[in-house]
C-alpha cells in the first residue's frame, strides 16, 4: 500500500536506486525485501490467530474460567481454615 506516491516519483526513486546500486544488485535486493515482507506477514498472521484462539476459548467456554477461579477462591479459604483450626488445636 502506497501513499501518497505518484508513478513519476516511483519512477525516480527506482532511477535513484538503480544508480546507488546498479542493475546487477537490483534483483538480489528485491529478493531479501521480499523475503522480509513475507516474514513479516507470517508473523502478524500467526499473531492474530493466536489471539483468535484465545477469544474463541473464552467464548465458547466462559462458565470454565469463572468455576476455575471460584474453585481456587474455595481452596484459598478451605486452607486458612485449616491453618486456624490447627492453630485452635494446638493451644488446647
Amino acid at each position: 500500500m502506497i501513499l501518497f506516491i505518484s508513478g513519476a516519483e516511483i519512477v525516480f526513486v527506482f532511477f535513484i536506486v538503480l544508480l546507488v546500486f546498479g542493475a546487477d544488485k537490483i534483483p538480489s535486493i528485491a529478493r531479501t525485501i521480499a523475503k522480509g515482507m513475507t516474514q513479516v506477514r507470517q508473523a502478524t498472521n500467526d499473531i492474530k490467530s493466536e489471539i483468535q484462539k484465545s477469544v474463541d476459548a473464552d467464548i465458547e467456554n466462559p462458565s470454565k474460567k469463572l468455576t476455575q477461579d471460584f474453585k481456587n477462591e474455595v481452596d484459598k479459604v478451605k486452607k486458612d481454615f485449616n491453618e486456624l483450626e490447627d492453630s485452635i488445636k494446638r493451644e488446647l
